[in-house]
């Protein structure tokens, strides 16, 4: 099974995820991950990957063209268009059924947002499911890849509670979309 983690924070990914039973088993060639950079798809000098909702609000969205281009740098490399698992607390709860629904992919994209959210125009385009691990946010949706735990035969979830990473928030569905480009820009 190869896991494609689509994320602003690769090494944190990573450097967990190369520990214990799941780099145990990355090591021996039963899974591969690989952690992809969506700044590197910025086309901003600096590598912005964010923007001010449309309609105001607090907080920060991605956008969606970094995050695009990035599944689609994806898809081009692998040779076909694999599930995406978008993390967020508006997801179904995982469950076992899903862990073993999963398990049947050759390759799974597992999409983590930070900030706000991810402009919706983004999901629509290549989320196929809407997942969540729980009625709480953590501080980014990386951690969600790290929580995502691998054995041979199946991908499990490990419910571990690190009180100093959870804010509170209001679980809603909201649409967030990145403020269009105006003429003064």
């Amino acid at each position: 099974m190869n896991f494609h983690v689509m994320t602003l924070f690769p090494d944190m990914i990573m450097d967990g995820l190369n520990t214990s039973i799941t780099g145990r088993a990355i090591k021996s060639g039963v899974m591969s991950v690989t952690a992809h950079d969506i700044r590197d798809y910025s086309n901003d000098k600096h590598l912005k990957v964010d923007d001010y909702p449309y309609g105001g609000g607090a907080g920060m969205v991605m956008r969606a063209g970094p995050v695009c281009d990035c599944y689609e740098d994806i898809v081009k490399n692998i040779g076909e268009r694999p599930r995406v698992i978008y993390m967020t607390p508006q997801g179904y709860t995982f469950t076992q059924k899903m862990a073993e629904d999963f398990a049947k992919e050759d390759n799974l994209v597992i999409l983590c947002g930070h900030y706000e959210g991810i402009d919706e125009r983004a999901l629509e385009n290549i989320v196929t499911d809407y997942v969540s691990i729980g009625d709480y946010v953590l501080t980014t949706s990386g951690f969600y890849g790290v929580i995502l735990d691998i054995t041979e035969d199946d991908v499990i979830v490990e419910f571990g509670n690190n009180k100093n990473c959870r804010i509170t928030m209001q679980k809603k569905a909201i649409a967030q979309v990145e403020k269009p480009a105006s003429s003064e820009e």
